[in-house]
This record gives C-alpha cells, sequence and structure tokens, in this order.
C-alpha cells in the first residue's frame, strides 16, 4: 500500500513551482560590494545622496535578480537570498536607469563581462554613475519636468533621448564644438590660478558662440545631456577618485578580474579628459556629452565651487552657473 504516498508525494513536487537559480556567488559579491562603496562615497560627492533609493536589477545569460525593493513587482519569485528573480528579459549587456517597474528608477544592468566595463571595479564605479541618475530621477516633478521640454514629439518610450535629431554632421556645428572643446581643455590643463581666469573667460564667450548657432529645441537637448549625462559622467569620475583608498572586502579582492581602485581612480581623470581631446563630434554624436559635460563640471568645480548646491535648482541646464560667473 506504498503506491498511493508515493503518487502524493509526486504529485505534490509537481505542484511545487520549479525554484529558479540563484545568483552566482561572484555576482552576489559584486552587488553587495556597490552598495557598500556607495555608503562609504556618496555623500563625500554629493549631500543628500544617501538617502536616495538604490534598486538594482541584475541581467544575467538567463535570469535578471532584483534587489533593494520592498516588494516584488509582479512576475518575480523569491530568490531567498534578499533578491527576487524572473527569466531574463533585458539584453545582457545593459547599462541603464530607468522606472523600469513604476518610481523609483532602477540601475539595469548586465554583468561585468557583458558590458562595456569588462571587469568588476570598472563596473562598480560606473554603477555609481547608474546611480546619480536615480537621484536625478528622485527629485520632485522630474519625469514631468523632462516632459515640459518639448523634446520627444510624441515619444513615450523615452528612446527620444538617445534618438534625438541633434545636427552633429553640421559643419559648422562641428567647428564650432572642437573650438570650444580646445578651450574647455585649454582652461582645464591651466594650473596657474591667474593664467586659468583669461582662459576660463576665452571658454565662456565661446560657450555662448556656440549656443548662438543652435536652434532652441537643439540648444535644450544639448544643454539636457550636459546636465544629464555629463554630470553623470562627472560624477563616476568624482566616484573613482573618492574610491581611490577604498578598501574593498577580502571577497571582492579576491574575484580573479578586480582591479586596484587606486590605480583606477589615478587614472580616470585624464582617461576622461583624453576622451574628450579625441572627440569628433559627427561620428561619437551623443556619446561625446559624456566627456564634455564631465570636463564642464571640472571647470565648475574651480571657478564655481558651490554649483552643486543649486544643480537640482536648476533642472537641465548649467547655462545658470557659467552666466553668473564672474570670470567673464
Amino acid at each position: 500500500m506504498r503506491v498511493l504516498p508515493c503518487l502524493l508525494l509526486l504529485l505534490f513536487s509537481l505542484l511545487m513551482p520549479i525554484p529558479m537559480e540563484k545568483m552566482t556567488a561572484q555576482d552576489s559579491v559584486r552587488v553587495q560590494e556597490f552598495y557598500r562603496l556607495a555608503g562609504e562615497i556618496q555623500e563625500q560627492i554629493w549631500p543628500g545622496w544617501g538617502g536616495t533609493p538604490a534598486p538594482l536589477l541584475l541581467v544575467t545569460p538567463t535570469n535578471e535578480f532584483l534587489t533593494h525593493v520592498a516588494k516584488a513587482p509582479q512576475g518575480f519569485t523569491d530568490a531567498g537570498d534578499g533578491s527576487f528573480v524572473r527569466a531574463r528579459q533585458f539584453p545582457t549587456n545593459f547599462q541603464a536607469t530607468f522606472p523600469a517597474f513604476g518610481p523609483p528608477s532602477v540601475i539595469v544592468v548586465g554583468t561585468p563581462q557583458n558590458t562595456a566595463s569588462k571587469t568588476s571595479t570598472p563596473w562598480l564605479i560606473m554603477l555609481m554613475h547608474e546611480h546619480f541618475h536615480q537621484l536625478q530621477d528622485a527629485q520632485p516633478d522630474a519625469f514631468e519636468l523632462v516632459d515640459q521640454l518639448g523634446l520627444s514629439h510624441g515619444d513615450k518610450t523615452g528612446m527620444w533621448m538617445l534618438n534625438y535629431p541633434f545636427p552633429y554632421e553640421k559643419p559648422e556645428v562641428g567647428r564650432s564644438f572642437r573650438n570650444l572643446r580646445d578651450r574647455l581643455l585649454a582652461a582645464l590643463a591651466e594650473v596657474n590660478d591667474e593664467r586659468f581666469k583669461p582662459l576660463a573667460a576665452q571658454y565662456l564667450r565661446q560657450r555662448r558662440a556656440f549656443f548662438r548657432l543652435l536652434a532652441p529645441d537643439d540648444r535644450k537637448y544639448f544643454n539636457f545631456q550636459l546636465w544629464k549625462e555629463g554630470i553623470a559622467r562627472y560624477t563616476e569620475v568624482r566616484a573613482a577618485e573618492a574610491a581611490a583608498h577604498y578598501q574593498p572586502t577580502r571577497e571582492f579582492a579576491a574575484l580573479p578580474d578586480y582591479t586596484s581602485f587606486l590605480e583606477y581612480g589615478k587614472n580616470y581623470r585624464q582617461s576622461t579628459l583624453k576622451e574628450l581631446e579625441e572627440a569628433n563630434f559627427a561620428e561619437s554624436k551623443r556619446i561625446s556629452f559624456y566627456s564634455f559635460g564631465a570636463a564642464e563640471g571640472f571647470l565648475l568645480d574651480r571657478f564655481e565651487p558651490g554649483w552643486k548646491e543649486q544643480y537640482f535648482g536648476h533642472p537641465f541646464t548649467l547655462d545658470e552657473f557659467f552666466e553668473k560667473s564672474g570670470s567673464d
């Protein structure tokens, strides 16, 4: 008479949900290290940043793991390790921040080897860039204010931010951008404060001349990208520098692709400026805004040191800081 209990056991096992795989040990170490690093450095860079929700969706080849949320969205199951899991839906090379499940914005990111970061230390610093987008998106009425720019032209997906028809290939725009870029780099390269002032003033004049070339919507888009992505790259560089003396956990330092935070932080500002120096506006297109906006952040640190206190009060433009500067 043991057939019935066996049948019942088989039926019970068939009715039980099939457990999804858990996050790998290495991925778990990386994700935990991101939150540990952010907790140590974020307030040094942007006071008040520490109170920003930071949910993260890790995209692996087969699954997606959501962590730092109070409640799992529909379609996720409990992975049993503080995260929730579902079958993969996003590309494995994804690295973006948006309200994937409604506010707050979620960092959606692939594992290091599948993204442009390639290894663990750059991946953590890149996550600080994405985490800064969470701070931007957490500002009052952030998404409504983006809509009010009037640049989407009916696109409700947000893809207009990537595909906006900015005149990157227009010859006069390219020439003026190169001139502007060169003056910005020259000002940043000058270490002597007295010689820096006239170089900064020249830059401000050229900046106004460049913007006069642009149609009103193009100017709004350029400013939006500098404010959004450029200052996120600036924050990424500042995070790399702040992390230069960060002591990682033994588990993170033992990862096979671990590299020194000190070495990475020491070189990242210069590599960003080198990226800007080599940028071809017609080819790089919106990617040029990342290094250019970061460089403008570095410039503001020198002649308008309190600019970050007012940054969120002037959404989607840095004009306010350059126009009121006494450097001209």
